[in-house]
């Protein structure tokens, strides 16, 4: 019988969502939608050094915002919790204990000096270092001269010998170990705390996990995960291993490279569209049939197939995310980008935090102005940085517009038009462009092109009408008349 789909994306709360974590998460999700099973999201946070407060909010919170959402979990509960490892101590205690009635687990009072001297001269003679087993078969009298010295004991599992383990893997087919290449390996620390490969193949059996899709530098623990698995006589999960995220020079996307912003929540800050952010991550290290690549949430539910997933690394292209979010927002409602954009502005001093209705209404003309030249929320500060300029330098690109000998006579001309508008509205403005062009004789790039180096200081923009009404009469007017004071001297 098929074993319905249960899914789980297991963070450990240390800090921000990183990419890589969350297309774990969003890759899990769509299996167990697309399957319309369930999405589990379990808390390990056995090792304790390393949280930090707050972060399991952080997870959800950005897990949220990418618009993934889960059946059971920590904040929502479920009838197969706790879903805290560190609330579960008494679950793996159980287990722990029958390991050690069986004899397939024991206790181990190997100092880590010990441990440290041991793996040392293992490297001195070529060996690959693992645990000798130095306390696999202490005898009473042994065991309690350590317990006299005071020495805590971890407790370890003892690997089967000459045993191979083997999985299908969804991604890479068949996947071998042999027992040999393995210690006996520590399933409770020291101080008493499970360790990750035991207590997460405990959590998955209990939560009747189905399939388990994760980075390939989990292709390691799984042997040791079968062996808990085999112990108790359990059936293991279907398990996935995804290929690495590559940056755009073919290395391992680290934590530490500074090229790539690594965070969910720096897209979210720079203004990023979380739907954009959905359909690129989906389409790291997985490919739809045919060449479309944006997709809604629904659509790669409905067509996500594991099969698809690949077995090259994924590339992350920083200028490939940039043209899907400007892709969708320029699908977007024009209210939508203002709320994104103003922030920004506001944050930069440009506009005031408490605006007029009627700043307020300039401000998302401005927008709107930009919207489909927009990449993310952040530029429009750059984009716009023209209309918060009293005055204008031009590069030599615009200086080279400008020298032409026609340009004195049309912004002369452009000036005059201008000031007998009776309304300084974008259609007024562009029909004095035409009546320069009547009095000036000059058309094309010999008319616009000076007028809009004159008035932007730039050789390209968005509509030149609407650019002129919001950078208002007076300011053009001072632009011309500085321009043509430039030109004539």
């Amino acid at each position: 019988m098929t074993r319905p789909v249960r899914v789980r994306y297991a963070p450990s709360p240390t800090g921000h969502l990183h990419i890589g974590n969350a297309r774990t998460a969003l890759f899990n999700y769509l299996y167990a939608r697309h399957h319309d099973g369930k999405f589990i999201v379990r808390t390990e946070d056995t090792d304790q050094k390393r949280n930090v407060e707050g972060g399991e909010e952080s997870q959800f919170s950005y897990l949220k915002w990418l618009g993934i959402k889960w059946d059971e979990g920590a904040d929502i509960g479920g009838e197969y919790g706790p879903y805290r490892q560190l609330e579960r101590l008494d679950i793996y205690q159980k287990y722990v204990d029958e390991l050690l009635d069986r004899g397939l687990a024991y206790k181990c009072y190997v100092t880590e000096e010990e441990l440290e001297k041991e793996r040392e001269e293992q490297k001195a003679n070529g060996q690959v270092p693992k645990y000798s087993g130095a306390h696999r078969d202490l005898t009473p009298e042994q065991e309690a001269a350590f317990v006299e010295e005071g020495r805590q004991p971890s407790i370890r599992f003892r690997v089967p010998e000459n045993k191979t383990y083997k999985f299908q893997d969804i991604v890479r087919d068949e996947i071998s170990f042999e027992s040999s290449d393995f210690g006996d390996w520590v399933i409770v620390k020291k101080n008493g705390i499970p360790t990750y490969n035991f207590a997460v193949a405990v959590d998955d059996h209990l939560m009747e996990i189905s399939h388990i899709l994760r980075g390939e530098e989990h292709i390691s623990n799984t042997p040791k995960q079968l062996m808990i698995y085999e112990a108790f006589g359990w059936e293991p999960p279907q398990f996935g291993h995804m290929t690495l995220i590559l940056n755009e020079n073919r290395k391992k996307l680290s934590k530490r490279d500074e090229h790539i912003l690594q965070f969910i929540e720096q897209y979210k800050n720079l203004g990023y569209l979380p739907e954009a952010m959905f359909n690129f991550i989906s389409l790291l290290g997985w490919s739809p049939v045919g060449e479309e690549e944006i997709f809604s949430k629904e659509e790669i539910i409905k067509i996500f197939d594991p099969n698809r997933l690949s077995t090259s690394a994924a590339i992350f292209d920083p200028q490939k995310l940039k043209w899907m979010n400007n892709q969708y927002i320029k699908s977007e409602d024009a209210g939508r980008i203002e709320k994104l954009t103003l922030p920004h502005l506001i944050q930069a001093g440009k506009l005031p935090e408490n605006m007029e209705n009627s700043r307020r209404d300039w401000a998302a003309e401005l927008i709107a102005l930009y919207k489909d030249q927009l990449n993310y929320g952040a530029e429009i500060v750059e984009l716009t940085e023209l209309f918060f300029q009293e005055e204008i330098s031009y590069d030599e690109e615009a200086m080279a517009v400008l020298k032409d000998e026609q340009v004195p006579d049309v912004l002369t001309a452009f000036s005059e038009q201008l000031t007998a508008l009776d309304a300084f509205e974008p259609d007024a403005i562009k029909g004095a462009i035409k009546a320069t062009q009547k009095q000036t004789g000059q058309k094309g790039k010999k008319l616009f092109m000076p007028i809009r180096v004159a008035t932007t200081g730039f050789t390209h923009g968005p509509e030149l009408p609407n650019s002129i009404h919001l950078l208002g009469e007076t300011v053009v007017q001072n632009r011309l008349r500085a321009a043509i004071d430039q030109l004539t001297k």
